[in-house]
């Protein structure tokens, strides 16, 4: 495991380890970012909503602390925003990773369904993003780094929900740096293309092999690839990385 990273705002040194919090912890590349910070020497705290047994296996196995909470809902957000602040403290970094993509082809789409894409893919986003910005705002400094998709970027077969609430995040991204830019908070978006687990499991073999086709690396990306580049983007190493959407897709 690599030494703590004591590097404060400014390049200053602190004596504290630098808090993340990781929202969608417990599938694919949430798990691949919560271990990914812990080996960078973050103090790791994550959320989950019902997937209890991969929660306490990923704490047991790196030392993380698992918040519960629905992140569509208001109360629950604030009940796990109080519990974050009290028990583990105002973040340094807020990686908003949750998400889920809805299966079904548009003419088949029913308003719940389509409200609940918007929720887990967009208000997440938001909910989370709103109950922590007051503490970066108090302290000064902050790294926030978003999730969108290639699926909000290119014309591709991919579920209308789901690519429209990705779409979304690059606005949310871009006026929300411009915002609390002057607070020292930065505000980046990652936007990953195929990779080889979580929601791109669910991409038809037809898709994957177009995207194959014209990917110059010619493969998926890993998970690990893709944390890799949010863990830089939320240290001060990319201290001067501000309102950018960062894609991470083999040269799609």
């Amino acid at each position: 495991m690599l030494p703590p990273r004591l590097f404060g705002r400014g390049g200053k040194t602190e004596d504290r380890m630098r808090k993340v919090f990781i929202t969608g912890g417990t599938g694919a590349l949430g798990q691949a970012l919560v271990k990914k910070f812990v080996q960078f020497g973050w103090e790791t705290a994550f959320s989950f909503r019902q997937n209890r047994q991969a929660a306490e296996s990923l704490t047991s196995e790196c030392g993380a602390r698992a918040f519960v909470a629905d992140l569509t809902e208001p109360e629950s957000v604030a009940r796990m925003a109080q519990r974050l602040e009290e028990e583990f403290g105002v973040p340094d970094a807020l990686i908003n990773n949750a998400g889920k993509s809805v299966v079904l082809p548009f003419a088949l789409l029913e308003p719940d369904d389509w409200d609940e894409a918007m929720g887990v893919n967009l208000k997440t986003t938001f909910m989370a993003t709103h109950a922590l910005i007051r503490g970066m705002i108090r302290q000064k400094g902050g790294a926030i780094v978003n999730f969108g998709s290639i699926a909000g970027e290119r014309v591709l077969g991919v579920p209308v929900p789901y690519a429209t609430a990705k779409s979304a995040i690059r606005g949310f991204t871009l006026s929300l740096a411009r915002e609390v830019s002057r607070y020292s908070i930065r505000v980046n978006a990652v936007v990953p293309g195929l990779l080889e687990a979580g929601v791109s499991s669910l991409v038809p073999p037809a898709e994957k092999e177009e995207f194959l086709k014209y990917c110059l690396l010619g493969r998926p990306g890993r998970c690990e690839e893709v944390a890799d580049l949010v863990e830089f983007l939320a240290s001060d190493r990319a201290s001067f990385i501000n309102a950018q959407l960062i894609h991470i897709n083999g040269g799609f």
